[in-house]
């Protein structure tokens, strides 16, 4: 087993940068992206052994990319499946068979089109395996009791071992005075004894029934729909009863039995259906021969084709949100912070996703390199993602239950262009740098002129566009300038760091200058050629990406090890844009003739542009190479003044943002 409930066991004088309580998909993410950061992070969930329910189906393109930068991603795919075909059957007769993902394909601009079934213990275990290659593991059978937020200087033993995030160490016991630690309290152990941490920071990725979200008494408003309910398990099914290359749903008037096969087992589904009733109409609890009676009652198979079945549950439609996503030195995310209509399956991806844009956050505050400020940052972003999400879920979930209705109609309504969750970004946001020359209407209180852009999917962008600032980073297909081997720009952006791509000659200047006051703290330059472009000679600096990915490696283990001053960093990489993907996705090739129409090529030092890409991979700034300012200015926000900036965090309770009300009620508008 990967996960040890003695491992790493709490006790009344550890200190430590992060806890995160609670060991789902989001909780892991967030743990893993933390770990590599050199983050000191612990992770406890009150189960006292990792849960083997498959529940969620499994991670959406989106969140694919974030797997795929935690270097996770083939393993997820080898654990899982491509989606089914559905095949749809009424009076236990087939009637249509469905397949939403025919007409998609991977683009240049994304590597995943579609999602990807995997059971959700499996993909667990995968990130398990991940956080634990960091030296990390999950701390099983620790529950959260108790949370206090209040001043608490270290111990003397703490300061000389530079115990927790280490800023006391550098700056002195005046830090550690006016320093603020969360307490966090666990119930008592198998020995009676109650145990306590001490963090910078916890984030609560533990459920709809969040503990820590009640223990800081944020509301969770919202609706349950005890009208409409499904019981779900995981069940066997005697070999050859169905065939396992489809997803058989079977709706009747009467009620309906879906069955989809769990990848990676022989005889293994998901069973999911209308429950049983008593002679009141009630709904009753599922059990194995509910299940059988559905079964055969449904589909038409023998009720003993079911040869086991657990995890058995009953669903209700819930729809919540919490108030607010943080709370002082404490934050929510995922199903703690929002839960979701089922249709669409975007619960576990929005969690992901909360904990990707949290994650980098978190750790460039720690470090020293960005202001407290930034983690205000998290909820003005994830909560109105979170207020677009339940309003999509739920007109999801609409248009299922009236296309099911009909013969014919089946779960391929529940799935858009917006549940693959790459439309998803924040140009609302203060970290969104060029908001201010966006149309109006793509702001959140432009409220007087709702249009699709409003919202956090975003509006369509044509090639000569390009991404605007807050906008997911596009993807593309490139080969490194050093070696000629294939890459993508979604590779050159993995790993934890912030990376500023540069188009077109007038870039070098600005790329030079960045590597030069930021190389090894968190931020990495790429040339970006075109393909006729003239490269001269190798530049100083311009690795491929195989080597700094190793030199990052090393720096992340030195950082591990306590090695904080082996920070020189791999200062940069090129690739050569072949096939033109890179100048269409971003707008580069656009930008360059206007450039040259207006004489801008004669003097070639200024032709070119700066995209500056968060660690989250979202466009965090895009502006003409002779915009060195801004771009120092977007980056010192982000990460300082460079080697110089690694200073100790304001650890004394931060201000945070309220519900953001207006920016909720803009963006559903959308």
């Amino acid at each position: 087993m990967d996960a040890d409930r003695g491992a790493g066991a709490v006790t009344s004088t550890d200190v430590t940068d992060v806890l995160v309580v609670g060991a789902g998909p989001t909780g892991l993410v967030l743990a893993c992206d933390l770990a590599r950061r050199g983050i000191a992070v612990r992770i406890v969930d009150r189960s006292p052994a990792p849960p083997r329910t498959s529940r969620a189906k499994g991670p959406n393109p989106r969140s694919l990319e974030i797997l795929d930068d935690l270097g996770v991603a083939e393993a997820v795919l080898a654990a899982g499946s491509a989606p089914l075909p559905m095949l749809k059957y009424r009076d236990r007769a087939p009637v249509a068979r469905a397949d939403p993902w025919a007409g998609s394909a991977p683009s240049p601009d994304a590597a995943y089109d579609r999602a990807w079934l995997v059971a959700q213990w499996r993909l667990e275990e995968i990130l398990r395996a991940r956080l634990a290659g960091y030296g990390v593991r999950v701390e099983l059978g620790r529950e959260v009791v108790g949370l206090t937020q209040s001043p608490d200087a270290p111990t003397e033993a703490e300061a000389e071992a530079g115990a927790g995030a280490g800023p006391e160490a550098e700056d002195g016991p005046e830090a550690d005075a006016e320093a603020s630690r969360v307490v966090v309290t666990f119930a008592e152990d198998r020995r009676g004894e109650e145990a306590v941490l001490r963090a910078w920071y916890v984030v609560g990725c533990d459920g709809a029934h969040s503990s820590v979200r009640k223990l800081l008494g944020i509301g969770f408003e919202g609706t349950t729909r005890e009208d409409q309910v499904m019981v779900c398990g995981d069940v066997e099914l005697a070999e050859d009863a169905l065939d396992r290359g489809l997803w058989h749903q079977w709706f009747d008037e009467d009620g309906a039995v879906m069955l989809c096969p769990i990848p990676g087992t022989r005889t293994g589904w998901w069973f999911q259906a209308g429950p049983e009733r008593d002679g009141r109409g009630r709904p009753l609890a599922p059990t194995a021969d509910g299940f059988r009676r559905l079964l055969a009652h449904h589909t038409g198979l023998p009720g003993q084709a079911l040869t086991r079945a657990e995890l058995l549950s009953t669903y209700r439609v819930n729809v919540r949100m919490a108030d607010r996503f943080r709370a002082g030195q404490v934050f929510l995310a995922g199903d703690a912070a929002h839960v979701h209509a089922i249709a669409g399956g975007l619960g576990m991806n929005t969690g992901i996703q909360d904990a990707f844009n949290l994650g980098w956050k978190l750790g460039e505050v720690l470090a020293g390199r960005a202001d407290p400020e930034l983690l205000d940052t998290y909820e003005e972003e994830r909560l109105p993602v979170a207020a677009r999400t339940l309003d999509l879920t739920s007109e999801r979930l609409r248009a299922t239950l009236e296309a099911i209705r009909r013969p014919g109609g089946g779960l391929d309504s529940a799935i858009t262009a917006d549940t693959t969750g790459l439309g998803v970004g924040y140009r609302w946001s203060s970290l969104a740098a060029d908001r201010t020359h966006l149309d109006a209407g793509t702001h959140p209180d432009a409220r007087t002129r709702p249009t699709t852009a409003t919202h956090p999917t975003g509006a369509p962008l044509t090639a000569d566009e390009g991404p605007q600032a807050g906008d997911r980073a596009p993807d593309a297909p490139c080969t490194e300038a050093a070696t000629g081997a294939g890459t993508r720009l979604h590779r050159v952006f993995a790993g934890p760091r912030t990376t500023v791509l540069g188009f077109g000659p007038g870039s070098a200047a600005v790329l030079d200058e960045v590597a030069a006051t930021y190389g090894g703290t968190g931020v990495r330059t790429c040339r970006v050629y075109a393909a006729d472009e003239d490269r001269g000679e190798n530049r100083a600096g311009e690795q491929s990406q195989e080597q700094s990915q190793e030199q990052g490696e090393e720096q992340s283990a030195d950082r591990r090890e306590g090695r904080t001053g082996a920070e020189a960093g791999p200062p940069g990489c090129a690739v050569i844009d072949a096939e033109g993907h890179a100048a269409a996705a971003y707008g580069t090739g656009a930008s360059a003739r206007a450039e040259a129409s207006a004489g801008g090529a004669a003097s070639g030092a200024r032709t070119g542009t700066i995209v500056v890409v968060r660690p989250d991979h979202h466009v965090g700034l895009r502006v003409p190479a002779d915009d060195a300012r801004s771009v120092r200015e977007y980056l010192r926000r982000l990460h300082g003044t460079g080697h110089s900036a690694a200073r100790p965090p304001e650890r004394s309770s931060e201000r945070f943002p309220g519900r953001f009300p207006d920016m909720v009620d803009a963006v559903r508008k959308g």
